[in-house]
């Protein structure tokens, strides 16, 4: 897995002969986001981060899956994939190895930080960037390689370049893998706010998203006071919130609600492992034979009046629903219409990956935690109000409390639940629900009253901390990785 040179196409001497050129260096990571060559096989259902974030969002109880279809992802919305970490095409190989591909990328970039001629005020641009991809993966693998506890075995961490047959690392804790992602988002955002370039691409990271990505991980290790600060300064960029009427379809990298975003050219393409040719009911391909839908429970919450309802097919008789592969295919009860391609044909559609409206929630939700009710109150209402007609009389019955229903298809009974409530319609399949359970303690049963599931899951342990909640460190780590142990490093089994 081990490589130092982050691209096949530029000769690393090449690359950073002068500022301009580093470029190079860093467009060549954000283009690995969103291939899908990160095992032996079964590209299909490894289409680079977009591919991830749709696996840890259908595992947990929001996202349905109506049919095996051509198998891809259904055995991960059915908890069905634990055996696949001795193969290098499993799902918890793939995921290892994109992480840490990016960050034997970022790592290459960050150590010729001082030795690049030419603009210091670009170096500072790129160098950032790298220093903020390296912060995200980290915390990524953290979630998804196990539960969210400081205490506990994390990922190994390196900050330097590697090379084929080096020496290993052991896993870091959580804590230490988190003082890594702080230590080095903060210094991205350190050196993002000094230089003069804003934003070149929409799949740049800048100072703003870098603050986005600052809020995202104190909400996590539930550092309120700084999920707070941040998701406002990141609000500071002219980036604003969208009415629905410019959503319909969240897939567009220009809308003006859009920080950040994997913008997908006709010539780049995703093919079969873009999760669009799966989750676009539409699309005609024999890959959307497996519709993806909203749940039934979910669904049924949103108010009439809320416009988000339009994301989501009604419920209807199974008699008229649509043939797979054919122009109707999303005429099916709660089938998703949010998430898909712009042009069919020539098979586009941007994929977002970070938005105003997720900072309003993260605003909202942190300033409960703090039990700052008006300041909370003011951003889900910015965002509710803006969704639906009637938002004012819903939040108003509402009382000021931060506890948290721990039942995740019962009834909204406080302030938070509205906003929890409020991030998974809004938010829904865009942030994985596994890591929300996880962050904030909960379980989930699919098994609920007229539930649209249809893998119940019930032999699974998905009570809160469920070992089932994380991936199995893959296989050829331990036998490349001599720092590592099986017996004694390796997750707990699903059931344990």
């Amino acid at each position: 897995m081990l490589d130092t040179d982050p691209t096949d196409r530029v000769s690393a001497t090449a690359i950073f002969s002068d500022a301009q050129n580093s470029l190079a260096a860093i467009n060549g990571i954000y283009r690995l986001m969103y291939i899908s060559d990160w095992g032996r096989d079964w590209k299909a259902e490894n289409g680079g981060l977009p591919a991830y974030i749709l696996t840890f969002d259908i595992m947990g109880e929001d996202h349905v899956m109506d049919a095996a279809g051509s198998g891809w992802y259904w055995y991960d919305y059915a908890f069905d994939i634990w055996g696949d970490y001795t193969s290098t095409s499993g799902r918890q190989y793939q995921t290892w190895n994109f992480f840490y591909s990016l960050i034997k990328n970022a790592n290459y970039i960050i150590a010729q930080e001082e030795n690049i001629p030419g603009d210091q005020s670009l170096v500072k641009y790129v160098v950032g960037q790298a220093y903020a991809i390296r912060s995200f993966c980290y915390m990524w693998l953290v979630q998804c390689y196990q539960q969210n506890d400081p205490s506990k075995p994390g990922v190994p961490i390196y900050t330097e370049p590697t090379v084929a047959g080096a020496q290993g690392n052991p896993r870091g804790t959580v804590l230490q893998v988190y003082e890594q992602a702080n230590s080095d988002i903060d210094k991205a955002i350190e050196l993002l706010e000094s230089t003069t370039y804003t934003q070149l691409h929409k799949s740049h990271i800048d100072k703003y998203v870098a603050y986005g990505i600052k809020a995202r991980h104190a909400l996590v290790q539930k550092d309120y006071t700084k999920a707070l600060s941040f998701a406002k300064k990141a609000m500071e960029s002219s980036a604003s919130m969208a009415p629905f009427s410019e959503i319909v379809r969240v897939n567009d990298a220009n809308a003006r609600n859009v920080k950040w975003a994997l913008v997908i050219q006709t010539d780049q393409a995703m093919g079969n492992f873009d999760i669009y040719n799966h989750i676009d009911a539409d699309s005609r391909t024999t890959y959307s034979k497996a519709r993806h839908l909203i749940s039934s429970w979910l669904y049924s919450q949103i108010p009439a009046t809320d416009s988000r309802r339009q994301w989501w097919t009604a419920p209807i008789n199974s008699s008229q629903w649509g043939v797979a592969g054919t122009a109707n295919g999303s005429y099916r009860s709660w089938c998703q219409k949010k998430l898909g391609y712009i042009d069919v044909t020539a098979f586009t559609g941007d994929h977002i990956l970070m938005r105003e409206e997720e900072m309003i929630l993260i605003a909202a939700e942190a300033a409960c935690h703090l039990q700052n009710w008006v300041e909370a109150r003011q951003f889900i209402s910015l965002l509710g109000s803006n969704r639906d007609s009637n938002y004012a009389t819903r939040l108003a019955s509402l009382p000021n409390s931060n506890v948290i229903n721990t039942n995740t298809t019962g009834s909204i009974l406080t302030l938070m639940d509205e906003i929890l409530f409020q991030r998974r319609i809004e938010l829904w399949s865009e942030v994985p629900r596994l890591h929300d359970l996880q962050r904030l303690g909960l379980g989930f049963n699919r098994n609920f009253d007229a539930s649209n599931h249809t893998r119940m899951i019930p032999s699974v342990n998905t009570n809160p901390g469920s070992p089932a909640f994380i991936l199995w460190i893959p296989q050829t780590e331990f036998d490349g990785n001599e720092s590592l142990d099986a017996t004694k490093d390796q997750n707990p089994s699903q059931q344990g």
